[in-house]
C-alpha cells in the first residue's frame, strides 16, 4: 500500500491493518478505541476509504488556520467523512492517538434502503476535519447510548431485523448530528459573525476592485478557500446565520453591485455585465429579474 492517497477498499482491510479479527459483517463495523489500544499510526498518512466513516474522538489535535480563538480542540467530537474523501492529508483529519469509536459503513449496507439516496443530503459528510461536531456532555451521552445500541446489535445473534435496527440508529446519528451542528451554528455565533464579515469584505473588494473583469464571477469554493473553511460548512453557516446559502449570498451581491452601476453611471447592460464577471449578457439579464422583478433597464428608468 503506497504512503500518498492509498485506497482503503473494504472494512475487513481496515481491521487487517489495526490487527483486528475480521469484522463481524463485511459491511459495517465500530471499531471500539477507547482505551487508545489500537495503534491508528498504521493508518496511511492519506488515505481514501470506500466507505462512510463516523468517528467519535475524545481528543482532538490541532487549531483551525483562522479563528483560533473560538475553537477549542481539547474536547472531544464527532468526525464525519464520506466514500472517496481523501483523509489525513495535509494535517486534516489527523485521527491517530485518539481514543474513540469509529463506526465504518459500506455504501452497500443501505442497497434497498431510503438512506441509500438520504444518506448523501447530509452536508457535514463534506465538511473538514477542523469543522468537527463539538458535543456538549449531554449530546456526548446521547451519541455513546446510539453507538451502544449499534455495537449491540452487532455483537449479538444477526437475525432478519438486525439490519433495519441498526440502519434506523445510523439515521438517528444522522439526525442528532444535524441537530447538533446548528447548535453549534448558534453557540459559535460570534464567530460565525467574524466568517461572515470577512466573507461579505471579500465580495465587496471582489466587486469594488473589478477583479470580476479578469477572474470572474467568484465561486464558493474560492471564498471556502480565501476562509479557510469547506465549502459545504460556509454554505451551511450562512443558512443558520442569514437564511442563504454562500451561493445566494453571491447573487444578492451582484444584484446589489449592479444596482449601483445602475444607478450612478450610463454604461450598457452588456458593459454592466462584463464589469460583474458574466461571460453573456444575457445571463445577468435573466439573474439581474428574476431577483428584482424588474430588467437592467426597467430598473435603471423606474429608478431615474
Amino acid at each position: 500500500m503506497g504512503k500518498d492517497n492509498s485506497s482503503i477498499d473494504s472494512i475487513s482491510d481496515v481491521h487487517r491493518l489495526f490487527g483486528l479479527p475480521k469484522p463481524l459483517h463485511p459491511l459495517i463495523s465500530l471499531i471500539d478505541n477507547r482505551t487508545n489500544q489500537i495503534d491508528s499510526r498504521k493508518l496511511p498518512q492519506a488515505h481514501v476509504l470506500n466507505f462512510y466513516k463516523i468517528s467519535y474522538k475524545t481528543k482532538l489535535n490541532g487549531k483551525l488556520t483562522y479563528g483560533q480563538g473560538y475553537y477549542d480542540f481539547d474536547e472531544g467530537g464527532l468526525l464525519f467523512a464520506s466514500p472517496m474523501q481523501v483523509i489525513g492529508s495535509h494535517g486534516a483529519d489527523d485521527v491517530r492517538d485518539h481514543g474513540g469509536y469509529t463506526l465504518l459503513i459500506h455504501p452497500d449496507f443501505f442497497l434497498g434502503h431510503p438512506l441509500a439516496k438520504k444518506i448523501k443530503q447530509y452536508g457535514f459528510f463534506s465538511y473538514a476535519a477542523n469543522e468537527a461536531l463539538h458535543l456538549s456532555d449531554q449530546e456526548k451521552e446521547t451519541i455513546m447510548l446510539v453507538f451502544k445500541i449499534i455495537d449491540e446489535e452487532l455483537n449479538s445473534r444477526i437475525d432478519d431485523f438486525s439490519q433495519n435496527v441498526i440502519i434506523a440508529q445510523i439515521e438517528l446519528l444522522l439526525n442528532y448530528g444535524d441537530r447538533f451542528y446548528k447548535r453549534q451554528f448558534l453557540t459559535r455565533k460570534a464567530a460565525n459573525h467574524d466568517l461572515l464579515q470577512k466573507l461579505e469584505d471579500l465580495l465587496d473588494a471582489h466587486f469594488n476592485q473589478e477583479k470580476s473583469l479578469t477572474q470572474g464571477i467568484p465561486t464558493v469554493q474560492y471564498l471556502a478557500d480565501q476562509l479557510n473553511i469547506s465549502a459545504s460548512y460556509l454554505s451551511d453557516m450562512l443558512r443558520s446565520l442569514i437564511g442563504q446559502n454562500a451561493q445566494q449570498l453571491i447573487h444578492h451581491k451582484l444584484v446589489e453591485k449592479a444596482k449601483e452601476i445602475l444607478s450612478t453611471s450610463n454604461l450598457s447592460v452588456a458593459e454592466i455585465a462584463y464589469q460583474l464577471g458574466f461571460e453573456h449578457p444575457q445571463s445577468f439579464s435573466r439573474m439581474f429579474k428574476t431577483k428584482t422583478k424588474l430588467s437592467p433597464l426597467a430598473f435603471r428608468k423606474s429608478f431615474n
